[in-house]
């Protein structure tokens, strides 16, 4: 059977003064994460090994995120990490510097739980 989705959350994160667009991804991944508790992963019929990850993250410049820095954040799983044109820039109208913001959602899944489990 296919895999079914048993949570997601969002987060944003920015770097301030940096333009560091994977730092942003970061504290967005992060974000979503203090969010979270996942209780369902402690239950002995729950194997943790087949726990699948996907993080969807949004900044304007995708191609800098570095994806294996953003995995590495997450606890358990097969992790997979895409990054898309999405976030925010803000340009401080005198100084010129860049305030990046990027958006994050992580989703879990797991293989489909019978119904008929104890």
């Amino acid at each position: 059977m296919t895999d079914q989705r048993f949570i997601i959350e969002m987060g944003m994160g920015n770097d301030l003064h940096g333009g560091d667009y994977t730092k942003a991804a970061m504290r967005a991944v992060e974000s979503a994460l203090h969010r979270s508790s996942l209780h369902l992963l402690g239950l002995p019929m729950i194997d943790r090994k087949t726990l699948r990850v996907l993080v969807t993250i949004g900044a304007q410049e995708p191609d800098t995120v570095d994806t294996a820095k953003v995995a590495a954040l997450l606890p358990v799983g097969e992790v997979t990490v895409k990054v898309i044109r999405g976030g925010l820039n803000v340009t401080h109208p005198t100084s010129g510097e860049t305030i990046v913001i990027a958006s994050a959602a992580v989703e879990a899944f797991l293989p489909f739980q019978r119904k008929d489990r104890a």
